[in-house]
């Protein structure tokens, strides 16, 4: 995930008038030897490549860094969650038009996205399993900053699993969980990043908590303005045509769900009609 802030939460609530949703903020992270063993155990790895598997198991099996980030739940539609899990950029791309990132993204294969976080850090990040219960994110990267005297390169697995709940209303909750693993080249970086795995891990967290607060933001936007969103949606930068369209229709389709759900709740709220005997003809 890309890290925002709450500004930019709060600047797609201003503009679209969507609220914000739930999500857990009082939860921290955990990086428990056990909860490193359960995720590897979990892992689908008869569904994966034989590269796919020796990558991630050469970094989860000896990570510098393991952290599990705070569970999430949201309420988000379904195919919206699905969509940005996927791609990204569309994230990157509406922090992009509100002036709070600058965090530059390139899709170049169909799985596969180039990011720089414009501060020194530039990854490979590639989606290498994705169902709608557990996406794997493998990347490749390096960091030459102001704060190193060279360059550090890196590795991660980033293990997202997500569930959903529909309430009666018909709105869907979304339940998300992000585990990560990092793993770094340098002798010297992977002491300092031991040293302040703790900061490095509310970091994370808190960046976690806000990027799923922005997406039940975006789902309420496609609810309640979808001519905005849409407008949006043509405007944003960093994101292939397809995926624009793609995103669209998605606007489309969660704001078609949401004005289905308001008649059906209108229907019900209705009192039953009482029969009338028709009266009799008058000669």
């Amino acid at each position: 995930m890309f890290s925002t802030s709450t500004a930019s939460a709060q600047g797609l609530l201003d503009r679209f008038g969507a609220g914000i949703g739930n999500s857990d903020d009082g939860q921290s992270g955990t990086a428990s030897i056990e909860r490193r063993r359960e995720v590897l155990a979990s892992l689908p790895m008869q569904r994966l490549t034989a590269d796919a598997q020796q990558r991630i198991l050469s970094i989860a099996n000896s990570p510098t860094i393991f952290r599990q980030l705070p569970t999430q739940a949201i309420s988000c539609d379904r195919d919206l969650f699905l969509l940005i899990a996927r791609n990204p950029e569309i994230l990157v791309g509406m922090w992009d038009v509100m002036g709070v990132t600058q965090v530059t993204t390139k899709r170049i294969a169909p799985y596969q996205l180039d990011a720089s976080d414009g501060s020194g850090t530039h990854c490979i990040v590639d989606l290498v399993y994705g169902d709608p219960n557990i996406h794997i994110y493998v990347a490749d990267g390096s960091y030459d900053g102001k704060l190193v005297a060279s360059p550090i390169k890196g590795r991660g697995v980033f293990v997202f699993r997500s569930s959903y709940a529909t309430s009666a209303n018909g709105q869907t909750t979304v339940t998300g969980t992000l585990d990560c693993f990092v793993q770094l080249d340098s002798l010297g970086a992977d002491l300092i990043a031991r040293t302040f795995s703790g900061f490095i891990g509310r970091s994370a967290d808190s960046n976690f908590i806000e990027t799923a607060r922005f997406l039940s933001q975006i789902s309420a936007a496609a609810q309640q303005n979808p001519h905005s969103m849409i407008d949006l949606a043509h405007r944003l930068p960093q994101v292939p045509r397809q995926t624009k369209q793609q995103f669209v229709e998605v606007v489309k389709n969660v704001n078609r769900r949401q004005l289905e759900r308001q008649q059906e709740l209108v229907q019900s709220s209705r009192p039953p009609r009482t029969a009338v005997a028709p009266l009799a003809e008058h000669r």
